[in-house]
């Protein structure tokens, strides 16, 4: 789980072209899934996977389970969100718990992050899957495999399978579709796990996922439901990214803001005046190489 760019990433992506685009789409995704025997879908919540999860609950029935990862990295509103649309559309959901919080690899926030995160995933859905003929699917779209995402290569090594892949679906596509099913997650803005806030290189700790979401979450209470709280300098410093066109508001409520920030545990806050942008932290990547 990461957050990682993509031109058709934003909520607002879903014109009348992506409507029109999406003709077609929910038969080629039913088509893929009705050759599987059964799956189980890494339900993280967002639109991607809601979309899948509810595919292949249509399509298989009691062969589909819908499986959330929890960890520190998952935001305690993004655990209860997962498990509301499952009890909202009748979807057979189950809670893991994954260690990679206890894996140093994953701790010290390299480049390979995200395989290290894939990795704990695949540990935990195993052996579930082998107890139901199962394969496990991810809600991985066209979009994704242009961008820095290693979790792929743990996904290809296991064997797990991508069916909006497979189906050609693109991100506004998974929202137009979505929309046209009635999905409350059609417009859900993207809400990548809380690792991926944290500078590459700085370990990832319970403690300074704790600060990120406590930050965030007084941020969205502001009225900033798009936002991000950026961890450098060992968490010490905050790095807080709203979109472009809030930086006036954000700016009128900096006392504030700044007090969640330091009340979450950070010793400094900061403004990006660039505004927000998934992935912003992948241009440190470059310094991670040998």
């Amino acid at each position: 789980m990461s957050d990682h760019p993509s031109s058709a990433d934003p909520a607002t992506a879903g014109s009348a072209d992506s409507a029109n685009a999406s003709g077609g789409a929910l038969e080629r995704l039913t088509a893929r899934l009705r050759a599987e025997n059964a799956i189980i879908v890494a339900f993280s919540g967002g639109a991607d996977s809601a979309l899948l999860a509810f595919a292949a609950a249509r399509v298989l029935g009691t062969r589909a389970l819908a499986a959330t990862a929890v960890s520190p990295s998952l935001a305690a509103a993004e655990r209860a969100a997962a498990r509301a649309f499952a009890r909202r559309y009748g979807l057979a959901h189950v809670e893991v718990c994954t260690d990679e919080a206890d894996r140093p690899e994953y701790a010290a926030n390299g480049a390979d992050r995200c395989y290290h995160c894939k990795s704990a995933l695949f540990d935990a859905l195993t052996p579930l899957a082998a107890a139901m003929g199962a394969r496990i699917a991810l809600g991985t779209n066209l979009d994704d495999l242009g961008d820095h995402r290693p979790g792929q290569r743990a996904a290809a090594e296991r064997g797990a399978i991508v069916p909006l892949v497979d189906a050609g679906l693109t991100k506004p596509v998974v929202r137009a579709l979505s929309r046209e099913l009635g999905l409350v997650t059609a417009d859900k803005p993207a809400a990548p796990c809380l690792a991926s806030r944290v500078s590459y290189g700085d370990p990832v700790t319970p403690e300074v996922l704790r600060r990120i979401e406590a930050a965030e979450t007084v941020l969205r209470d502001l009225g900033f439901p798009i936002c991000r709280v950026r961890a450098h300098a060992g968490g010490t410093l905050a790095r807080v990214e709203v979109p472009r066109a809030e930086l006036p508001r954000v700016f009128e409520l900096r006392e504030r803001v700044e007090a969640a920030v330091r009340d979450a545990g950070f010793t400094f806050c900061s403004l990006d005046l660039s505004g927000f942008a998934s992935g912003r932290l992948n241009a440190l990547l470059p310094l991670l190489e040998p």
